[in-house]
Order: C-alpha cells, then sequence, then structure tokens
C-alpha cells in the first residue's frame, strides 16, 4: 500500500509518498480501506521528530484518524461486514492506504457525510467530547471557555458545548475566526491577539468568570485562565500552542478550591479507548446525521498535496480541520 512517509525529521519537505506492506488484521480487529485523514498538531510534532508514536506503532508515518470502509475482517473478529463504513482513532500510522483497529474501537460512520466530512471528525470531537463534558463534567446552564476556538479541537468544543446546554466563550488571534463560530454557536468572541483575554471576559461575565476552561495554549495562558474561573472552577489542558511550563500561584488554585485536568488520547490502554468509542458511537455520533453537529473543513487536500497541507496548517490560517484524501 501506498503511505505518507516522514523521511527525516524536518520541514513539510521530509514527506513523501512510498511503498510499505499491508497492515494485517489480527483477532479482534478490521482492516480498513482509509478514504480520508485530517491533520492534527500532534502530526506536525511527530514530524519534526518532537512527539514520537506509541512504542508498536509505525514511527515514520502520521496520522491520528482516518475514515473508510472496512476491507478485511481478522479471525473471530464480529460486529462489521466487508464494505461497512467506518471512521475511529489510532495512534500512529492513520496517513496510509489501510489501517488496523480493534472492531470495537471503530465508529459507524454517521449517514448523509462524505469523506471529507467524516475524516474531519473523530479527533477534534472524541477530544473535545471527552475532556469537556466526560471529565470536566460541563452541565447545563454553565459557562464554558474555549481557547483557540477557531481550531479543529475548539469548533468540535463549541458545538458540544452548546450541544450540552452550556453559555460559550472563546478566545482566538483573528476577529474573522470568531466571527465564523458563531455560526457555530459562539456566544461571545474574544480577540486574544494582545496576548490576554482575562478583562474581557469578567466584563462578559459581568465579573463572574467562567465554569470550565478547555486550554489548548497552556504556557502564558495560565494565570489567567486560574483568575478567569469561578470557585470550584475547573481548568482541562488539551494542548500546549503557547508553551509547555509556567509559573502556577497555588493560592489561588487552593483559595478558589480549583480543579486541574490534563488529558492526551493517544497514550491511552485499547480498554479506554475502546470504552471512549462506544460511548461515542451511541451518544454523539447520531447528532451529525441529524445536523445538530458539524464536522467544519478548512480545505481538503489529495494525499500527494501533503507536504502543501502541513505548511497550511502551520501558517496557522486554517479554521476547523484539514484533511487529507486518497484517490483511489
Amino acid at each position: 500500500m501506498r503511505a505518507l512517509i516522514i523521511t527525516e525529521h524536518g520541514g513539510p519537505e521530509v514527506l513523501k509518498i512510498g511503498q510499505v506492506p499491508d497492515p494485517e488484521p489480527g483477532p479482534g480487529q478490521i482492516r480498513v480501506r482509509v478514504r480520508a485523514c485530517a491533520i492534527n498538531r500532534a502530526d506536525i510534532l511527530q514530524r519534526r521528530g518532537f512527539y514520537p508514536a506509541p512504542l508498536g506503532t509505525r514511527q515514520d508515518i502520521p496520522g491520528l484518524e482516518y475514515a473508510g470502509e472496512v476491507e478485511a475482517l481478522g479471525p473471530g473478529t464480529l460486529g462489521w461486514s466487508v464494505g461497512d463504513r467506518v471512521m475511529g482513532l489510532v495512534p500512529g500510522a492513520g496517513c496510509a492506504q489501510k489501517v488496523v483497529v480493534h472492531a470495537r474501537e471503530a465508529i459507524a460512520a454517521p449517514e448523509g457525510l462524505d469523506w471529507a466530512q467524516l475524516g474531519a471528525i473523530p479527533e477534534a470531537f472524541m477530544t473535545a467530547y471527552d475532556a469537556l463534558l466526560l471529565q470536566a463534567g460541563l452541565r447545563p446552564g454553565q459557562r464554558a471557555l474555549i481557547h483557540a476556538v477557531g481550531s479543529g479541537v475548539g469548533t468540535a468544543a463549541v458545538q458540544l458545548a452548546r450541544w450540552s446546554g452550556a453559555q460559550t466563550f472563546g478566545t482566538a488571534r483573528s476577529d474573522w475566526k470568531l466571527e465564523r463560530c458563531k455560526a457555530l454557536g459562539l456566544d461571545v468572541g474574544i480577540d486574544a491577539s494582545s496576548g490576554s483575554f482575562l478583562e474581557a471576559l469578567k466584563e462578559a461575565t459581568g465579573g463572574q468568570g467562567v465554569d470550565c476552561v478547555l486550554d489548548l495554549v497552556g504556557g502564558s495562558y495560565v494565570l489567567e485562565n486560574l483568575d478567569a474561573l469561578v470557585s470550584r472552577g475547573t481548568i482541562i489542558t488539551v494542548g500546549l500552542l503557547g508553551g509547555g511550563k509556567a509559573q502556577v500561584p497555588l493560592r489561588t488554585l487552593m483559595r478558589k478550591r480549583l480543579t486541574w485536568l490534563g488529558t492526551v488520547l493517544r497514550a491511552r490502554p485499547i480498554e479506554e479507548k475502546i470504552t471512549l468509542a462506544q460511548d461515542f458511537a451511541h451518544l454523539v455520533s447520531p447528532a451529525f446525521a441529524t445536523g445538530a453537529l458539524v464536522p467544519v473543513v478548512d480545505k481538503v487536500f489529495p494525499i500527494a498535496q501533503a507536504v502543501e497541507a502541513h505548511r497550511h496548517m502551520e501558517s496557522n490560517a486554517s479554521f476547523g480541520k484539514i484533511v487529507l484524501t486518497w484517490d483511489d
């Protein structure tokens, strides 16, 4: 099969299309013929040599998600038939024509969506759903602050927060991204191009703050995140676009009785990934078929233009997901 290969660590130009052996499904697994896969920041970091794939996963093929058709079943595998449309997460090597996944980790593709739309769902929506609703416990009537709201995870999170009945606040460094997010359910957009958002947030909430912060930035936002929360509020950190280190005022954490969570999907045990996939399939996936939730696709590139796609992501000019498609 063909795959997108990281030939050495470096810029987008190190990506090449090459031939690799087909993966073979084992007991309880399925092989999926991939039609679309999206790019994530993790792929950029992996390409640069800063974020290796978990042990047992090919290090030279990026890709954390896929959408395609079941092509083969491993011995004793039940629940799927050849030709079924599926989507899901992988720890790596998703930018290949074929992937092998546990049968219970695959998710039936919602009806009415094309391959590019399906490829834009798994990483963004499963990350946001797990972080905001399952771990942070966002409830109807609460306020949620979503950083980098125009990103893939951000555009998913604002929809899920609205879907759950919460009021939504979001930051971005471009006014046009905030404006586009209003159609997704963003109640209040905050321009963070100055590097600060707290004053605007306090004004928008009448000085009260928010119940939950979904933080994709880390670093430079940590202090204001703590001040932005109401008593017994929650921060959940899912990204570090602004850096991985910060000084933390522990007295604020203690005085306000705050909860601070960190999360990652890629390195979780398979049992936890299966549980999340099954939960997502039953509770969230049907909302795509009704239009209550919408995958946000910024741009679609054929796999042959993967270098251009990576450059587009690094430009920070995208809104939502950047998707790669296979032409055969």
